[in-house]
Order: C-alpha cells, then sequence, then structure tokens
C-alpha cells in the first residue's frame, strides 16, 4: 500500500473512483485554470498544456511529502476538441458527428513530487458503432452525456457507443492507470506494483495493450 498521501486535483467523480481502488490517502481539490485553446495549438499539446497548469497550481493543504496529480481528457475529431456538451441540443449533435466514425481521446496526466513534475499522455483511437437517432435522444434523456467530453461516457452500458475497442478503457474515462504507475516508478514513489489488474477487474475488462504501456511504448 502506498504511504504518501495523494491529492488529485480535480472533483471528477470518475478520475476519483478510479484512483479510489488503488486504496490510497487520497483526498482531491479542484484546480481552477484557463482551459481556452491557444491559436494554433495542436490537440496534444493543449492536454498536456491544461495538465501541467492543473498539477502547478498550488494546494494549501498539502504538505511537502504529498503528491499531487491533475489530468485532463479531451476527444479529438478532425483536430476539432470536443469538450462538454452546453445543452441537450449540442450533445445531440456531438454524437451524431461521432457516429460511425474514429476519432482520438487524449488523456494527459501530470504528477507533481517534492522536487519535480512529470507528464505522460495517452492517445487512444477510438471507433463508434452505427447508433440510430432514437438512441441518441434516449441518451441525451438520460442526462449522462451532459458533464462528459464528446458527450459520451464509454462506460455507459446502456448506450454502449464503442465499437470493438482495443486501448486503455481507463484513459478514456479520464485516469490511464498503467501510464500513472509509470510516472510514478520514474519519481521513485512507493505505490502498489499491480494497477493493471486492478484496472481490469474493476472494470471487467482484458486489456490488451498494458504491458506494452509499461514497456515505455507510446500506446492508449
Amino acid at each position: 500500500m502506498a504511504k504518501n498521501k495523494f491529492w488529485l486535483a480535480s472533483n471528477s467523480p470518475r478520475r476519483r473512483e478510479l484512483l479510489a481502488w488503488l486504496d490510497w490517502d487520497l483526498s482531491a481539490q479542484a484546480a481552477n485554470v484557463d482551459e481556452t485553446r491557444k491559436a494554433g495549438e495542436r490537440a496534444r499539446d493543449y492536454v498536456c498544456r491544461v495538465a501541467f497548469e492543473k498539477v502547478s497550481v498550488p494546494i494549501q493543504s498539502a504538505g511537502v511529502q504529498d503528491v499531487i496529480i491533475a489530468a485532463d481528457t479531451i476527444v479529438v475529431l478532425d483536430e476539432e476538441i470536443l469538450g462538454k456538451p452546453e445543452n441537450a441540443a449540442q450533445a445531440f449533435d456531438m454524437l451524431a458527428g461521432l457516429r460511425a466514425r474514429s476519432h482520438w481521446v487524449y488523456t494527459a496526466i501530470a504528477v507533481r513530487g517534492r522536487t519535480d513534475t512529470i507528464l505522460d499522455v495517452c492517445c487512444s483511437p477510438v471507433s463508434m458503432r452505427d447508433y440510430s437517432d432514437a438512441e441518441i435522444r434516449d441518451y441525451v434523456a438520460s442526462g449522462d452525456p451532459m458533464d462528459k467530453a464528446g458527450a459520451y461516457a464509454i462506460q455507459n452500458a446502456a448506450f454502449d457507443p464503442v465499437d470493438n475497442f482495443k486501448g486503455c478503457f481507463a484513459s478514456v474515462m479520464g485516469m490511464p492507470l498503467c501510464h500513472l504507475e509509470r510516472i510514478l516508478k520514474k519519481m521513485g514513489i512507493v505505490q502498489p506494483d499491480n494497477f493493471s489488474a486492478v484496472c481490469q477487474n474493476n472494470l471487467k475488462y482484458t486489456c490488451p495493450i498494458f504491458q506494452r504501456v509499461m514497456n515505455g511504448e507510446e500506446i492508449g
């Protein structure tokens, strides 16, 4: 079990749920940063910058030995970043635009220790199934899309939006645990050595790439 105190620089319930599986001493505090995309900024550069800025926000209650974790997730279709929908009509349009197409989900993680900060990014190709307009309307009416980038949750069993996914399921949810583990190993932070097993057990998902992630490949 980890001996460090960890802080999640976010109020995301999904990220907190994923980290809770690790049985850490964990607290959360949102980091408020300007998430406006800069002119000409590439999607990957944008998500990495936002994660780094989030982890750099001071947490007054954190001790000098505490570990701060921040993440940012974006859905990218043809270099257009799809954020959280502002209303039901926008959610419908996002889902209709993603239907039967492939896009990318980028999750950047930044970890700040006592002396250094390390950033990693997981880039996952995601193919959406050919769902109907009626299915979109039902899903939007459920309210689930409204707080999610791209207006969908990969883990929503009722809508089941994704077709034949073979990447990092946890990353699309907002926190790729294997990428987090390899950051913590680089930093020499004491932590359990079974992130992939914990992740797969809780998600009921057989991950085909975790070993390659742990070997240092840029794969999501």
